[in-house]
């Protein structure tokens, strides 16, 4: 877009003139010479504004031009006002004041016209109807009427003034202000311009400044929506808003104003007739602009304007009907090629059209866009057909290359969200209103890279054809004769370019093609390489690589191409010329920029014959040539010998690193071993093929040295070059074979690599000499050392003169798949689908590892000891390391207990506990060696898995290892499982009595005594079964209680277990109970509280050694005591009452068994309770007692209450009491626990009435 003329395909915006600033910031103004004479001045005299806010006035102005928005309506949607703003000051005194011209609103009569100037008729000096304009008599339009709206004539006069504080002065100012105001609007109307004014005041706070600024208004006739002011101690954000504000405002008008200007064009073009000039034209055609003409005139006009007030709709249904106008019979058919009118209605052609693919990208419509570029690119091309100097010339070429810039311009400028840098998007998908015709593929909008590189191709063929054109053509003429020069004359189309002998003039340069191009490329490049396109990216840098190597740039070949040859795409993707190409521009930038490893590199891969060495090969390749036959061509001017790479290089000898990442080779190399399987502490046949694809004729590579690695337990395998090696050779065809013998030996490197646990290699010597065309073979025999899986990994070549050392690595998974085994004479194709791998079988282990009593259960809290025997069964001693592995849950720590008594620990990590490579020594032939395990005890049921593995080498060879490996489950169960009861109990001893202070007074700390708080009885009744899978000997039960705070604990058994221990049986379950007396230490701590207690049984395994004891650990649920409820206990006492009734009436019936019951309410609280007791009678019994009575109870106080019961019914047998207990204050009905010798049902307590035996009870 910068080769076409300023302004002419600028965004149109609205022009606001700022004047009033200091003259530093004022611009110079862009009215040429010629239209100086008769513009009108205008001028504004008052000082110009000062102060701090001077410097945030213009940087408001600049960052609210909108010259740099971008052309679309999606950005700018929510911007209140667009300007572009133009400054202009005041120079003080004011005799030198001047600040803007306007350019004149009618030309001067010229003086050679003889027509009185009161019947002339002026017009505009850009109008083809001045004999003065570059438009007479019948040119269209041209940029000068569009710069004349951009950059000359405003659509508003922003004008600043500063109010003085001065009191004395005031009135005077005032009037200047109002003066130069009217001044000002006088000078816009004279002008002819319909330009608005608008003030901006800068003003204090001071006292009548509202009445001053009033009478400044209404005296210079300003409207109210033209008049702002702005305080003048304004911050610069509050000076922001508020000329934020006022732009705003004046914005409505600027738009009014340019809808008058389209409204006055629209109204000419509806008058139907062609207007007369001021003097008729005498020369030349002697016609004016005709009627058609004129319409384009006004139509092109009304777009313009509609694109001022951005209504882009409108300037787009202008825009189209003046370019159908234009390019019609009417206008551009009837203009001669030969005439400058011609170029002129193409250029404007050109503005119209790129003007209506602005409007389409604004509204979105990209494939609307695209189809507008490629019709005006149509039309043009067949008009030059036609009527011009057709489309094969420079110019043609010339003008495609900018409307490719043009269309890549406009796209930057449109600012696309999906062709930002940060989006992969190549092209955008057609628009609903598209997308119901058929679209092409070029037809979608693609990002500007396209575009440069279409602008690039252009202009290398304009470069062509310039070099086409005769010599003749192309001399200065002044060096060519009349008559030749009027031949030539209109032979080449230089619309908008230079002609012939400016475009490649012969005795100086002309035109810079190759820096054209080479900018089209790099635009093309960038863009190709964010949008992560390497194929293009690519292509396009070989070219600009080549248009540098042209320029003899070599610095910037190197920097453009080398990391495209590095990343190797177009190789991988089959594109060989593209990589044959690259290569030798690259190799020539390489040799001038004297980078040696980059040469070297390159002639490694041209030796190459097959160019296509991923077997890839493009469609458009495939259909006409063969993979076979696609090669290199074989360039004459080169040597074709790798030793002679660096002739000519000034550089010391490099040392270089090639590998199948970094290039092509010319090696094709292959591995197999001849057998699928093989056995440790043998030897196994192979062969490393090597084919040479270097190109026919070129010198036999000699290589130094070939390693090969193994992933495995091979070693690596080293060959070296010796051209007198003693290894057999048989030659038959273009193979030769090279049976290589290997020896182990060590390096110093290597030694220190053993010393630290690692391996040799293996070594060998051989003819290394790589010839053009065949095919190499090493047939090795590798021993086999350890067991797995194995299999040639990578292979490394290197190649050492007194020019350079090169090291090429490949990989022998990636060298091919048809692999061959050859012998003496044949060779035959291998079945096998990785034949670069080898199974090594272990050699059968003789070692066997036997447990010694190993049970099927074991049990928690016990050490678990497993004794094994190691028994060599070997003919020859051997020397083992035992490896022992327990994977479990939370898996134990373990000791090894060897048979010389030495004891190693182990190890653990996460769920794994471990032991690496105990020693047992060597181990004689038909011996043992026994190793026991110690686990130690687990705390829950959990399950290990314990892996033995015993690693040995026979004396006889000791570099073969042997393994033989066992696994065994080790169960790990509970033994016991328990249910517990918690049963209240009486506590014999008193409470104290809070009024008892003797009693309850706390010892001191120097003489500690007996707790003096509360007391319970407990009794805890355990039940508990074996889950052993045998019988176990309980030795002893008891239980523990942790401690707790401020609290005595007493336990004891109710039962003892025999001195020998109680035999418990599997799935049987046995009960034993204990007594709990507890004891606050303090009268103060009533706080519940809980115990915490575990059941401990001490037990063992039948027949296990005396003393041999485990102890087992079960949790007790937490046991709660000391609530703060008050608490109703039951106990029962048994007498005979020797002087009760003796006849046979109460005989048998138990009558003579008397029952104490004693009631005791317990109130633990700080609290008076009172307590109603009820016994009702009963069939069962008789009692003494109070039927009803009632108990008080002081705060933490108990009472009892006895009643004696006389059982009515047969003894052995229980009877029920009707005893009820009811809080007076709650009318709560409290339970009644019962005691040891009671029980509990559904309905109440029960008391037991034993028989009378024969001694009595």
């Amino acid at each position: 877009m910068d080769e076409y003329p300023p302004c002419s395909l600028d965004y149109c915006l609205p022009l606001a003139v700022i004047l009033g600033l200091p003259a530093k910031y004022a611009q110079e103004t862009s009215l040429d010479t010629e239209y100086k004479d008769g513009a009108t001045l205008i001028r504004s005299e008052p000082p110009p504004v000062e102060g701090d806010q001077v410097a945030a006035l213009i940087q408001h102005i600049r960052d609210s031009d909108a010259s740099g928005l971008p052309w679309n309506g999606r950005d700018t949607s929510g911007i209140k006002y667009r300007f572009r703003f133009r400054t202009a000051g005041r120079i003080w005194p004011a005799d030198l004041a001047q600040t803007y011209l306007l350019p004149p609103k009618l030309a001067r009569l010229p003086e050679d016209v003889d027509i009185p100037p009161s019947q002339a008729v002026l017009h505009s000096p850009f109008s083809p109807l001045t004999p003065s304009s570059n438009l007479y008599p019948d040119g269209l339009i041209d940029h000068r009427w569009l710069k004349k709206h951009q950059e000359l004539i405003p659509s508003v006069f922003v004008c600043l003034y500063s109010l003085t504080a001065e009191p004395t002065l005031a009135t005077l100012h005032d009037n200047k202000i109002k003066t130069d105001i009217g001044v000002l609007r006088n000078a816009i109307a004279q002008s002819g311009c319909k330009s608005k004014l608008a003030v901006v005041m800068l003003v204090d706070n001071s006292y009548g400044v509202q009445e001053r600024l009033e009478n400044i208004r209404r005296g210079s006739g300003l409207d109210p929506k033209a008049f702002f002011t702005a305080p003048a101690d304004a911050s610069p954000d509050e000076l922001s808003r508020i000329l934020d504000n006022a732009l705003t405002t004046i914005y409505v008008q600027a738009i009014e104003y340019y809808r008058d200007l389209g409204r006055h064009a629209r109204k000419k073009r509806g008058r139907g007739i062609a207007p007369q000039p001021t003097v008729p034209p005498t020369s030349g055609t002697s016609q004016t602009l005709s009627l058609a003409g004129w319409n384009i005139r006004y139509d092109f006009k009304s777009a313009i304007f509609a694109e001022y007030r951005q209504e882009m709709d409108a300037a787009l249904r202008s825009f189209e009907q003046a370019y159908e106008n234009l390019l019609s019979s009417e206008v551009l058919e009837i203009i001669p090629s030969w005439s400058p009118r011609w170029n002129q209605a193409r250029f404007l052609a050109d503005i119209i059209a790129v003007r209506c693919i602005r409007c389409l990208l604004w509204y979105d419509q990209h494939t609307a866009a695209v189809r507008r570029w490629e019709a005006h690119r149509e039309r043009i091309g067949d008009i030059v057909d036609r009527q011009g100097h057709g489309t094969n010339n420079y110019g043609w070429e010339a003008w495609e290359a900018r409307w490719a810039v043009v269309m890549a311009n406009l796209i930057e400028k449109a600012d696309i969200p999906d062709f930002d840098h940060s989006a992969i998007s190549i092209y955008l998908t057609p628009e609903k209103t598209a997308q119901a015709e058929r679209t092409q593929p070029w037809e979608m909008l693609h990002h500007p890279g396209y575009w440069y590189r279409l602008a690039a191709r252009h202009t290398s063929a304009r470069r062509k054809l310039a070099y086409l054109m005769p010599e003749d053509d192309r001399r200065s003429p002044s060096e060519s004769p009349a008559s030749r020069l009027a031949a030539k004359a209109f032979n080449y189309d230089t619309y908008m370019c230079p002609d012939p002998y400016d475009e490649l003039p012969l005795a100086r340069s002309g035109v810079n093609h190759s820096q054209m191009i080479l900018n089209y490329l790099l635009s093309a490049q960038s863009y190709f390489i964010k949008k992560r396109q390497q194929r293009l990216a690519a292509e396009v840098s070989l070219e600009c690589a080549k248009e540098l190597a042209t320029a003899k740039d070599w610095e910037n070949v190197v920097k453009i191409l080398r990391p495209f040859w590095d990343e190797m795409s177009f190789r991988r993707d089959g594109w060989p010329e593209i990589t044959e190409d690259m290569c030798w521009v690259l190799r020539a930038a390489a040799v001038q920029t004297a980078q040696a490893d980059l040469v070297v590199s390159i002639d490694w891969e041209l030796l190459n014959k097959s160019k296509n060495p991923f077997g890839i090969i493009p469609l458009e390749i495939s259909r006409y040539a063969d993979n076979n036959t696609l090669g290199y061509p074989k360039h004459p001017k080169w040597h074709y010998d790798i030793t002679k790479s660096l002739q000519g290089v000034d550089a010391p000898k490099p040392s270089i690193k090639v590998n199948d990442d970094l290039g092509t080779s010319f090696i094709k190399p292959s591995f197999a071993f001849r057998h699928e399987d093989g056995k440790a502490g043998q030897t196994c046949q192979a062969q490393l093929t090597i084919a040479s694809n270097a190109i026919s004729g070129s010198a036999p590579i000699v290589l130094e040295s070939i390693t090969i690695d193994f992933d495995g337990s091979i070693k690596p395998v080293l060959l070296t070059h010796d051209p007198g090696s003693d290894g057999s050779e048989s030659k038959g065809g273009s193979a030769s074979l090279y049976v290589v013998s290997l020896d182990e030996a060590k390096s110093d490197n290597d030694q220190e690599t053993e010393d630290a646990g690692g391996s040799s290699h293996l070594c060998g010597t051989s003819n290394l000499t790589l010839e053009a065309g065949r095919t190499t073979v090493f047939e090795l025999k590798i021993p086999l050392r350890e067991p797995g899986e194995a299999s040639a990994s990578s292979l490394k070549f290197i190649v050492n003169n007194d020019a350079f050392t090169l090291t090429y690595s490949t990989n022998i998974q990636k060298a091919g798949t048809g692999h061959v085994w050859f012998t003496a004479g044949s060779k035959r194709r291998m079945a096998r689908t990785h034949p670069q791998s080898i199974r090594v079988l272990p050699r059968p282990p003789k070692i066997e590892i036997k447990e010694i009593n190993l049970l099927d259960q074991y049990y928690t809290n016990e050490v678990i000891e497993l004794p094994f025997d190691i028994l060599n069964e070997e003919d020859a001693d051997a020397i083992a390391k035992l490896d022992v592995t327990v994977l479990g849950e939370e898996p134990p720590d373990f000791k090894l207990r060897l048979a010389d008594g030495d004891e190693k620990t182990s190890s653990v990590e996460d769920e794994e506990s471990s032991l690496q490579a105990a020693a047992l020594g060597t181990i004689k032939s038909s011996d043992c060696s026994r190793v026991t395990l110690l686990l130690s005890a687990a705390e829950r049921t959990t399950a290990y898995t314990l892996t033995l593995r015993v690693s040995y080498s026979l004396e006889t060879d000791p570099k073969t290892t042997i393994i033989q490996a066992a696994t065994y489950r080790i169960n790990v169960a509970s033994p016991f499982e328990a249910n517990y009861e918690l049963l209240p109990r009486l506590h014999p001893d008193p409470w104290p009595s809070l009024f008892d202070h003797e009693g309850i007074q706390n010892p001191s700390a120097d003489s500690p005594g007996p707790s003096h708080g509360l007391a319970q009885a407990w009794c805890l009744v355990t039940r508990y079964a074996s889950f052993a899978s045998e019988d176990l000997n309980v030795t002893d039960l008891d239980i523990e209680i942790q401690p707790a705070h401020a609290v005595q604990c007493q336990t004891s058994k109710r039962k003892s277990l025999p001195a020998e221990g109680l035999r418990v049986s599997p799935k049987t379950i046995e009960e034993t109970q204990f007594d709990v007396a507890v004891k606050r230490r303090s009268l103060d701590d009533r706080n519940p509280m809980g115990l915490d207690v575990s059941f401990v049984i001490t037990w063992a395994r039948l027949g296990a050694e005396p003393g041999t004891a485990n102890r087992t650990l079960l949790a007790v649920p937490r046991l709660p005591i000391f609530g703060t409820e008050p608490r109703v206990l039951a106990s029962v006492s048994y007498s005979s009452d020797s002087d009760g009734d003796s006849d046979g009436q109460g005989q048998g019936q138990g009558q003579g068994q008397i029952v104490f019951l004693d009631i005791t309410i317990e109130n633990a609280s700080n609290h008076f309770l009172t307590f109603g007791l009820t016994m009702d009678p009963s069939d069962e019994y008789a009692f003494s007692g109070a039927k009803e009575t009632t108990l008080s109870l002081l705060p933490v106080s108990r009472r009892t209450v006895t009643y004696r019961l006389l059982p009515m019914v047969e003894g052995g047998a229980w009877i029920r009491p009707a005893l009820t207990v009811r809080d007076k204050y709650f009318q709560k009905v409290l339970r009644i626990i019962p005691t040891e010798g009671m029980r509990m049902d559904k309905e109440a307590f029960m008391v037991w009435v034993p028989p009378v035996g024969g001694d009595g009870k």
